[in-house]
């Protein structure tokens, strides 16, 4: 596994641990599918959130990251989950992203239009 990759993972860990302290349930990591990967699916009372991350050395780097033809690979892929989880169907969803910058707090923005 290349240093990128474990710079990844260690930044889907903090965004996972910054979510967990905002009071939200993780309910899957790394969740793979043949149109795309979702790096984070959370949920927060009636409320399933996929969360893409974002690891680099700055935070403008992370934001420049954010690409609008992967978040439609992630909406695809949580149709995906959604759909071999049906009891969660009944549920609001909403896609968010977490910033993590080096040696900087995360950040997490809400809601990111697609």
């Amino acid at each position: 596994m290349s240093s990128t990759e474990y710079k990844g993972i260690f930044g889907e860990l903090i965004a996972a641990l910054l979510l967990i302290v905002k009071g939200y349930w993780i309910l899957a990591r790394r969740y793979k599918t043949y149109c795309g990967e979702i790096d984070i699916v959370a949920r927060k009372g009636d409320t399933i959130v996929f969360v893409e991350v974002k690891s680099r050395k700055s935070l403008r780097k992370c934001y420049e990251a954010i690409q609008n033809k992967q978040l439609q690979r992630i909406v695809r892929a949580s149709e995906i989950f959604l759909s071999k989880s049906p009891h969660l169907r009944s549920n609001f969803v909403r896609y968010d992203v977490v910033l993590v910058p080096d040696w900087n707090f995360p950040r997490h923005i809400k809601n990111i239009s697609l």
